[in-house]
């Protein structure tokens, strides 16, 4: 056993029973969590084998999910867990998210601004500029496509209502939310926040695709607008 971590390195365990091996002759469910992320890990670092640092890695964030829920530079204060290690498992937390979206045609159902605060934000919460996200919604309410439109600067991104509308009817929508990000934590709107809005409302309006909703993201928390009563007659809650 190591004397540091508590679990073996992975030279004391016998080869068959290491979790790469282990998975190519038995099977992925053959492995425990610690396992599987260890895999994904690669490597631990000086005294620590991988094993042991998923193990720690877990025991930190309590839960796969909240592990995949932290951020890189959270991840990164983690002894062992470097840039590379961190942008890694958030890469894998990003294609099992997406695989999560798929299943089930991919559809979301999305009835309070929560809703779909919960379904974008880990998309671009953590982007260091400006990224805007629309979400097409179909009759029954569900989020059944989403797409990032447009990547801005560090305070600004222009999105024209066209390249929202046009994505609408190509794929059928019967209404559309919007979401951004605030690269500076702060979800508050600006001027520009608002006039889009207001532009994206009226143009729907005109093609009978309705905005139900325009989000904005910063790092903790959001801003609806349509709770802040910028737009009428959101779908939210349907009948």
């Amino acid at each position: 056993m190591s004397k540091t971590s508590g679990h073996p390195v992975i030279a004391q365990i016998p080869k068959e029973e290491r979790p790469r091996e282990r998975l190519l002759y038995r099977g992925s469910d053959a492995l425990s969590l610690a396992e599987l992320l260890a895999i994904c890990l690669g490597n631990g670092h000086k005294g620590t084998s991988a094993l042991a640092l998923a193990h720690k890695l877990l025991s930190r964030f309590g839960s796969l999910s909240a592990l995949f829920e932290a951020s890189i530079e959270t991840l990164t204060e983690m002894k062992g867990v470097g840039p590379a290690k961190a942008i890694h498992l958030k890469a894998v937390c990003a294609l099992a998210k997406r695989l999560n979206a798929v299943a089930g045609k991919g559809k979301f159902p999305v009835t309070c601004p929560r809703d779909v605060y919960t379904f974008i934000a880990p998309e671009i919460r953590e982007e260091k500029q400006e990224v805007v996200a629309l979400m097409l919604r179909d009759t029954r309410g569900c989020i059944f496509h989403h797409e990032i439109l447009g990547r801005g600067t560090l305070n600004g991104v222009i999105v024209h209502p066209r390249e929202v509308f046009h994505r609408a009817l190509h794929r059928h929508a019967y209404s559309v939310i919007l979401a951004h990000n605030h690269p500076s934590g702060d979800p508050t709107p600006s001027e520009a926040d608002l006039e889009l809005t207001k532009l994206l409302v009226s143009s729907g309006r005109l093609l009978g695709i309705p905005l139900d909703d325009h989000l904005i993201i910063g790092r903790v928390s959001y801003v609806s607008l349509w709770e802040e009563g910028e737009i009428q007659g959101s779908r939210y809650i349907l009948k």
